[in-house]
């Protein structure tokens, strides 16, 4: 009876919280009510016009005074429409305002320019396309093609793309810069150019993929650049695989990470003379030439105790043998080369929260890419043990001065030297298993105070997170939204003590 009446007065004491709450919140509300009233009895977006109009004006009354608006190298073909096809004129007394017949300017130009509605579109597009054409082009009347702002080609101020793109700026001093940004950016790309994801072309906005882009200029006939290639067939390859099309810190273009024979120009390490136009090895296959410098890979591969299928091909199903753009040398890049496999993990990299080691740093940040111990291929033996590496109140990276990276999970896993302080990684106040997400709450194991051999609650990390992505922030799990729902889902009873 003593405990019903304190659950009761407890359940009073909250629902009078509550009306405490909602009456002192009340005045808030209506205040804030009244002024979203008074926003929405004015024209959305609408601007004050210098001088009175009649309710009736039309497009020869506008270019009175506006007729700039009408002439110039690329006049944008709504012009001839008339004033009035994208603009509306609001009377009110004396005042006239003159506002987008749509409620923002996206949606005016996507009213005629439906195939640029990027909801509509698969693959990458160009991100100022999204929301915001007015980024880019001018809305009536410009000296440059597609009425942009600026060209695409000069230095930057000139350059339009430069606004936001740096490539070829800050090319290092012993470094490379391709010739063709001189160009400009249209030579090679198409800004709209959208498709089948995962491919350059679309991926990229190129106007060609690889190589026949690059041999519109780069004659594969050339003595010189067979020369460069060893002679060598080089005329059907990816050549932004080993070059990067803009700027390099070494000569000739080469990109970042470069297999130590190819780097040190020691190509019959793997490589006889081509013969008939094609390649030919060294050795029978791929994997043979590989195990002559990578044993410990292909041990590892053939004797782990969760093994990893993906790595039992040829070593060149996932690695570049010559450069790549991330360390390890993956085809693509550290994400992508998994998920071509893991669709499943492809359909969470859909989701709008993602883990930045998921889908930004890459798989195996957090697992075995060759096989390993732990289920999932996972670098530590709990979820607790691999989430707690980095968000841990004990993580220590170790800092790697003269390569400019840290290191984590005993040096096995590198990173960017600014990683944890430009990704805001949060490291957890905990103690003794406690103190996340609020001081007290366990995140580990919740042993049975009656009998310390015996597991209470289990609990660990994925108890409420998700590791890869989520609908919704904090990457809680099932997609759930942070509220007393979801902490319900455990505690059964938040009225009691």
């Amino acid at each position: 009876m003593h405990r019903l009446v304190m659950v009761l007065s407890s359940q009073t004491r909250l629902r009078m919280h509550r009306k405490t709450n909602i009456g002192q919140a009340l005045p808030r509300l209506l205040q804030l009510l009244a002024i979203l009233l008074l926003i929405g009895a004015m024209p959305a977006f609408a601007k004050e016009h210098p001088v009175p109009l009649d309710k009736n004006v039309d497009s020869a009354k506008c270019l009175e005074c506006h007729e700039d608006k009408s002439k110039g190298k690329a006049v944008h073909s709504a012009i001839a429409t008339g004033c009035l096809s994208c603009h509306e004129v609001r009377v009110n007394k004396d005042i006239t305002r003159i506002k987008l017949i749509t409620s923002t300017p996206q949606a005016l130009c996507l009213s005629c320019h439906t195939e640029k509605d990027a909801a509509t579109l698969k693959g990458t597009v160009h991100p100022p396309a999204v929301r915001d054409c007015i980024k880019c082009h001018d809305p009536h009347t410009s000296d440059n093609k597609n009425q942009l702002l600026k060209p695409e080609s000069g230095d930057k101020g000139q350059n339009l793309c430069l606004t936001c793109h740096k490539q070829g700026l800050n090319v290092p001093e012993k470094g490379s810069r391709h010739a063709a940004l001189d160009m400009g950016c249209d030579t090679c790309h198409t800004t709209h150019k959208t498709g089948e994801p995962g491919k350059a072309e679309f991926d990229f906005h190129l106007t060609k993929s690889a190589p026949a882009l690059c041999i519109d200029c780069h004659d594969v006939k050339d003595a010189g650049l067979q020369k460069a290639h060893h002679d060598q067939p080089f005329a059907t390859a990816d050549c932004t695989s080993c070059h990067d099309p803009h700027q390099s810190a070494v000569p000739k273009l080469m990109r970042q990470f470069l297999h130590p024979p190819f780097a040190d120009k020691s190509c019959d390490t793997c490589h006889a003379p081509a013969k008939d136009g094609k390649v030919v090895l060294t050795q029978a296959d791929v994997k043979s030439i590989c195990v002559t410098c990578h044993s410990d890979k292909v041990e590892k591969i053939e004797k782990a105790k969760v093994p990893h299928p993906g790595a039992a091909g040829d070593c060149t199903d996932c690695h570049n043998p010559h450069a790549s753009r991330q360390p390890g040398l993956p085809k693509t890049n550290a994400v992508d080369i998994c998920l071509t496999c893991h669709t499943d993990q492809a359909d969470q990299g859909k989701k709008h929260f993602l883990h930045q080691p998921a889908f930004k740093q890459g798989c195996a940040t957090c697992h075995e890419p060759h096989g390993g111990e732990n289920d999932h291929l996972l670098r530590a033996k709990t979820a607790n043990a691999l989430c707690l590496e980095c968000h841990g109140p004990d993580s220590q990276p170790k800092k790697l001065e003269a390569e400019h990276v840290l290191t984590i999970f005993d040096g096995s896993v590198r990173l960017p030297e600014d990683y944890f302080a430009k990704n805001k990684v949060v490291v957890l106040p905990l103690k003794f298993g406690r103190g996340h997400p609020i001081e007290g709450h366990p995140v580990s194991d919740v042993l049975d105070p009656t009998d310390i051999t015996k597991v209470h609650a289990k609990i660990d990390c994925l108890s409420c997170h998700q590791p890869h992505s989520s609908a919704q922030p904090d990457l809680l799990s099932k997609d759930q939204v942070n509220n007393l729902a979801f902490c319900s889902s455990c505690h059964k009873d938040l009225t009691r003590r």
